[in-house]
């Protein structure tokens, strides 16, 4: 299994590796984008901030065992981030991704859960689409008024991180408030950052990527700019769902090429100790039955 796990995570490993560029430039122009187009009245229901009464967590889990702690790492994420929203007074809803979590949250009653959706091997742009709708039926229909994705991000072969990612909405000013305005941002969230200022605990977005690039302010738009951002949209949705299932995955497949050869190994000391303490008794047993011959034919004297 280490050898087929290893075969299949050097596929997912280059997914993940390949993807990667075109998300984070598809990111880095939407929030420029959106930054740019603020201050003029355009509506995209999208990138609405609005008072958080309602929280969807996509939860990304494995369909397989055999892979460490990877399934519990991320369900135990996902239970923290519930805890959290509860603590804040918040509803919530879960669409689980993967037969593992889908088989645990079942189990959860006290759990609310939209929708259960099953993996089929390696992530497609169609099982993305599938995510992208309901994700985007709930936001649009204010039924939740903030999406995050609770997976696993893919940092090596023998590192990955449990990680929770807003979604939606798509801005860059400010943070998401509840409606008493308590920050509802996860202080570990990708895109917003827990620091301070002053000597009081804030939390900023990461702007790190976004300084590097920007829209010209020479370049005009043929369109209109709620068509290019209603156009975008979708796209920006599938990319960053088909991205954190490719990281999911590989980070599986990586967990279980790991979890398969800690077991090789374990084995192998096992067959070792077993063999000196199998070695030990044979040879005392032969060492008793000599010394009995020895003192039958003493006792014949």
């Amino acid at each position: 299994m280490k050898l087929v796990a290893a075969a299949k995570v050097r596929r997912a490993q280059e997914a993940v590796i390949n993807g990667r560029p075109f998300t984070e430039a598809l990111v880095e122009f939407l929030y420029t984008l959106n930054e740019n187009l603020q201050p003029g009245d355009i509506d995209c229901p999208l990138t609405v901030i609005r008072p958080v009464k309602k929280v969807a967590l996509v939860v990304i889990t494995g369909d397989r065992g055999l892979c460490g702690s990877f399934n519990n790492v991320v369900i135990k994420k996902a239970e923290s981030r519930i805890t959290e929203l509860k603590g804040l007074g918040l509803d919530y809803t879960v669409i689980s991704v993967g037969k593992k979590g889908n088989s645990y949250f079942r189990r959860k009653d006290h759990v609310l859960v939209d929708r259960f959706v099953e993996g089929a091997g390696f992530p497609t742009a169609k099982e993305a689409q599938m995510i992208a709708d309901d994700v985007f039926s709930l936001f649009v229909s204010e039924e939740v008024d903030k999406v995050e994705l609770v997976y696993t991000k893919f940092v090596s072969l023998v590192k990955s991180d449990p990680v929770i990612r807003t979604l939606l909405p798509l801005s860059v000013k400010g943070e998401v408030f509840d409606v008493n305005g308590n920050c509802v941002d996860a202080m570990e969230d990708e895109l917003f950052r827990l620091t301070t200022k002053e000597g009081k605990l804030i939390v900023e977005r990461d702007r790190v990527k976004i300084e590097g690039g920007g829209i010209s302010p020479l370049m005009q738009f043929e369109q209109d700019p709620v068509q290019i951002l209603d156009a975008m949209m979708p796209l920006y949705l599938n990319s960053q769902i088909l991205r954190a299932l490719q990281e999911s995955l590989a980070s599986e497949l990586a967990s279980r090429m790991n979890a398969m050869s800690n077991a090789t190994d374990n084995a192998v000391e096992l067959k070792k100790n077993l063999s000196i303490v199998y070695n030990r008794e044979r040879q005392a047993k032969i060492t008793g039955e000599i010394l009995e011959i020895v003192a039958g034919a003493e006792a014949f004297k």
